[in-house]
């Protein structure tokens, strides 16, 4: 099975994948040290072909991350050097990653002075920080299922590593991209191929995107997100050291240090009941808040509108809520922007421009805002089968 069909909602979502790598927690330091031994050559094909069979099932190392989207300076964005795992989205971090299988999978953001874990040892499920020392322990049930073993897996560890960024760049090729090679690198001590994606439409903010493969395992080492006109990466996510031996068991086994403030629970699982009643309400959603995208490939703009009786970017910034939750502050920061099509927020990088309008409308894409002023003043598209699939 073809990337692509594992991941048919991403299809038409190339700037889409880049905006969650900007949001969610994103790209690091180059791990290139020396020049690569030649290598046998391999088309984009086949690396392509290389990318769908490898699997890394345990393995270990060191990630080390750089956000330069050129952002504005949020009140939430840890600096560099934070262990906070908010602060992922901007500056310079360390993380250390362990895994096992699905199973057993660590991951551990290095601060200064401080750290932060999220850790899933079967059915054991922690996070912790030092800054705070303050930790949760979470199990999953006896009869929880492999589907919600792996949704609960997701719910400890955010992404970040060159795999998982990789994973939502390949899903957004479509026949708006041209996929290349660059010859071959250097990363964390080994051999590499690099894949580049790019954009047919020069209009995109996205320069290209550049997968280094390691020649022998085939799995990402590094990412590389490079804005449009640029010669320096906006997003890098790499290892500067990495391992395919099993790690010790003890990395998984979390003990509680002294004084810690500790939250227990269980973590609640549907039954399959309570999925079906979420999906037949997701279908019955309105239509104004299910996601639409307008345009085609990385050019395209995702929109959505907050749900009925949610406070748009004016109505946050006064709210309690907007106060309480932290976002206040957030939106207080970006410029006030009004035109023809309405009034509110805007957030722009290097590679993506979001637009929160007063009114809940949200609008975001690998564009410039006035590609995102026009898609304002038309009408929300009506959902259709090619925007969710």
């Amino acid at each position: 099975m073809s990337i692509v069909s594992r991941y048919p909602s991403l299809r038409w979502a190339a700037p889409a994948a880049v905006a969650a790598i900007a949001v969610g927690a994103t790209a690091l330091v180059s791990g290139t040290a020396g020049a690569a031994a030649p290598l046998p050559k391999r088309s984009a094909a086949q690396l392509l072909v290389d990318l769908q069979s490898a699997d890394q099932a345990v393995g270990s190392g060191t990630v080390v991350q750089k956000a330069d989207l050129g952002l504005p300076a949020l009140p939430t964005a840890g600096g560099s050097g934070s262990s906070d795992l908010s602060s992922l989205i901007s500056g310079n971090h360390t993380l250390r990653v362990w895994y096992d299988g699905p199973s057993k999978v660590r991951l551990a953001l290095m601060g200064t002075l401080g750290e932060s874990d999220v850790i899933r040892n079967g059915s054991d499920l922690w996070t912790w920080s030092s800054d705070n020392n303050a930790a949760t322990h979470r199990r999953l049930p006896a009869n929880a299922t492999a589907e919600s073993k792996r949704a609960a897996t997701d719910l400890v560890a955010p992404g970040g590593t060159p795999q998982q960024i990789a994973a939502q760049a390949l899903a957004a090729i479509d026949p708006t991209t041209k996929v290349t090679t660059a010859g071959t690198a250097r990363v964390a001590g080994r051999n590499a191929y690099e894949l580049v994606l790019a954009p047919k439409d020069t209009a995109s903010l996205i320069g290209q995107v550049r997968i280094a493969i390691d020649a022998v395992q085939k799995v990402p080492l590094r990412v590389q997100v490079i804005g449009k006109n640029a010669t320096k990466p906006a997003l890098e996510v790499g290892f500067t050291q990495i391992s395919f031996a099993t790690p010790a068991g003890s990395q998984f086994r979390f003990t509680p240090p002294p004084g810690v403030k500790l939250t227990e629970g269980t973590v609640p699982l549907p039954d399959a009941e309570q999925l079906d009643a979420a999906k037949s309400a997701a279908t019955s959603a309105a239509a104004g808040v299910t996601p639409t995208v307008s345009g085609t490939g990385w050019t395209s703009v995702l929109q959505t509108q907050l749900p009925a009786g949610a406070d748009g970017a004016a109505g946050l910034e006064r709210s309690a809520e907007g106060r309480a939750t932290g976002l206040a502050p957030i939106l207080g920061a970006l410029p006030r922007v009004s035109g023809s099509w309405g009034s509110g927020r805007l957030l722009r990088s290097n590679l993506v421009t979001v637009l929160l309008m007063d009114n809940g409308r949200v609008l975001a894409g690998a564009v410039t805002p006035d590609r995102l002023y026009q898609a304002a003043a038309q009408p929300i598209p009506t959902p259709t089968a090619t925007a969710t699939k």
